[in-house]
C-alpha cells in the first residue's frame, strides 16, 4: 500500500514538472482597431500544441488539436463599432451622413416636435424648461443659417425632400445633383426653387422612372406657362452641365401606365413581350 501510494506522488511530481517545464499561457495585448474576444498564445497544457481557436458568438477559446477550453465567458471590451459606409472607417458614429440636409447631418439638432406640449410632458419638462429650450432651438437654427449659402443650400434641401415625391435613393442622387449645381455655379441668377425641380426631374430620369415635366411643375408650384417654360430650360441646362443626358424610352412608361390604369400583372409581361418584338421595326404589323 505505502509503495503505491509513493508511486502515486512520484507520478504527480513528474507530471508538474513536465507542465513547469512549458511555456505558461499568457494573454496577448489585445489588437487596437481589432474587435472580438481575447487571443490566447502559447501552448496547451495538455496538448503541447500552440494553435488556438476563438469563438466570438460564445467567448470561448479553445485548442484546435484536442478541443482544450483554454478561457471561457470572454468579455469583449471594446465599443461597438458602427459602420454605415463603405470604406473601412471604424470609428463609432451615429446615423449615416445624408445628402438631403444642408450639414449632411453631423450637427446636433433640436427637434421641434420634442417641444411642443405633448413632447415636455413625455420628457417630464416644465413650462419654463420648455419656454428655455424653445428659446435655445431658435438661437440654434439662427446660428446655423448665418451664412447665406447654407441658409439657400437648406432651402433646396426641404423643397427635394417635401416635394420631389422619390424613393430615399434617388432623393440622394437629386440633393447630389443639387450640390454639383452649386459648385459649377448653375444656381446663380436662377431660383432654388426651379434647379431643385430641375434636379428631382433628371434624377428621376436617369434612374428610368421618368416623370413628366408638368407634374413636377406642379409640385413645386410652377404652373404656368411662364415657369414652365423656364423649368424646361434650367433642366437642359443642368443636364448638359452635369453630364446627365438619358433619352428616356416608350418601356420605361410601361409600369406607370400599367399602374394608372389598374391592369392585371400578366397584362405588364404581355406588353414587355410585345414591346421586345416591335422595339427594334416599329413598321412591322
Amino acid at each position: 500500500m505505502k509503495e503505491a501510494t509513493a508511486r502515486q506522488k512520484t507520478s504527480n511530481i513528474a507530471i508538474t514538472n513536465s507542465i513547469n517545464s512549458n511555456q505558461s499561457i499568457t494573454t496577448s495585448s489585445r489588437p487596437s482597431r481589432g474587435r472580438g474576444t481575447e487571443i490566447i498564445s502559447g501552448k496547451c497544457k495538455i496538448c503541447g500544441g500552440n494553435s488556438w481557436e476563438s469563438d466570438q458568438v460564445r467567448g470561448e477559446t479553445s485548442c484546435t488539436e484536442c478541443g482544450y477550453v483554454a478561457s471561457e465567458n470572454q468579455i469583449d471590451p471594446g465599443a461597438e463599432w458602427v459602420n454605415h459606409s463603405d470604406g473601412y472607417d471604424r470609428s463609432r458614429v451615429g446615423s449615416p451622413t445624408t445628402l438631403t440636409l444642408s450639414d449632411k447631418g453631423l450637427s446636433t439638432e433640436i427637434r421641434k416636435s420634442d417641444l411642443t406640449s405633448g413632447g415636455g410632458k413625455r420628457h417630464g419638462m416644465s413650462g419654463k424648461s420648455l419656454r428655455d429650450w424653445r428659446r435655445r432651438q431658435r438661437i440654434d437654427q439662427r446660428s446655423k443659417t448665418r451664412d447665406s449659402r447654407i441658409r439657400n443650400l437648406s432651402s433646396a434641401m426641404q423643397f427635394i425632400r417635401d416635394r420631389g415625391d422619390l424613393p430615399p435613393q434617388i432623393e440622394q442622387e437629386a440633393a447630389s445633383l443639387y450640390r454639383h449645381s452649386v459648385e459649377r455655379g448653375l444656381v446663380t441668377g436662377r431660383s432654388i426653387r426651379g434647379v431643385a425641380a430641375a434636379c428631382v426631374y433628371i434624377a428621376a430620369r436617369e434612374a428610368k422612372i421618368p416623370r413628366k415635366i408638368e407634374h413636377i411643375g406642379k409640385a413645386f408650384d410652377m404652373v404656368s406657362d411662364v415657369e414652365l417654360k423656364e423649368l424646361k430650360r434650367t433642366i437642359r441646362l443642368v443636364a448638359r452641365n452635369l453630364g446627365t443626358n438619358h433619352i428616356t424610352g416608350p418601356e420605361e412608361y410601361f409600369e406607370k401606365f400599367h399602374s394608372d390604369l389598374g391592369l392585371p400583372p400578366y397584362v405588364l409581361g404581355e406588353i414587355r413581350e410585345l414591346w421586345s418584338r416591335v422595339k427594334d421595326d416599329l413598321s412591322c404589323n
